[in-house]
């Protein structure tokens, strides 16, 4: 027994609202793909060809299309992901950011003692390595560290005539 051929009827503001939304590069890939499949079943694509075209199951499409006549916009958005919420704040990390401005050097150890301490955060070492890594605030002052780090012994010698 095969399903009956589903579709969408778009009014010209959702069919322009659709085709933003579709080219809008801030938004999620999956909800710019929905967009698009509603986009090409008001103009008589069968589901799948859709899919064909998009690059997923046909019950995704068919998903989509019952989404959006249930939700309308709000239904190709992504729902909020489950699991456990992080341990810190931004704020925790723009105090840490302000501390390293200052003079002076912390290694994440440093930094780790500092956020259990000031804003009852505790990470692990290597969290905060990963976390000052990806927000690129890793090392104090990498510009002027390596002109003036050099030791005597790495200085070229000087020959005497």
């Amino acid at each position: 027994m095969t399903r009956p051929r589903l579709s969408v009827s778009l009014s010209a503001s959702d069919d322009e609202q659709l085709r933003e939304l579709r080219d809008d590069v801030e938004v999620p890939k999956r909800t710019r793909q929905r967009a698009e499949a509603l986009r090409l079943s008001h103009r008589g694509w069968q589901t799948e060809q859709i899919a064909e075209y998009i690059g997923c199951q046909v019950e995704t499409v068919r998903r989509t299309i019952h989404r959006w006549n249930q939700q309308g916009l709000e239904g190709l958005w992504d729902a909020p992901r489950g699991g456990r919420p992080p341990r810190w704040q931004e704020s925790d990390f723009e105090r840490v950011e302000a501390r390293l401005s200052e003079p002076g050097t912390l290694n994440s150890r440093q930094v780790m003692a500092l956020l259990e301490t000031e804003c009852q955060v505790k990470l692990s070492q290597r969290q905060v390595s990963r976390l000052l890594k990806k927000r690129g605030t890793a090392g104090s002052a990498p510009a002027t560290a390596t002109d003036t780090s050099r030791t005597p012994s790495s200085a070229p010698a000087s020959k005497k005539p």
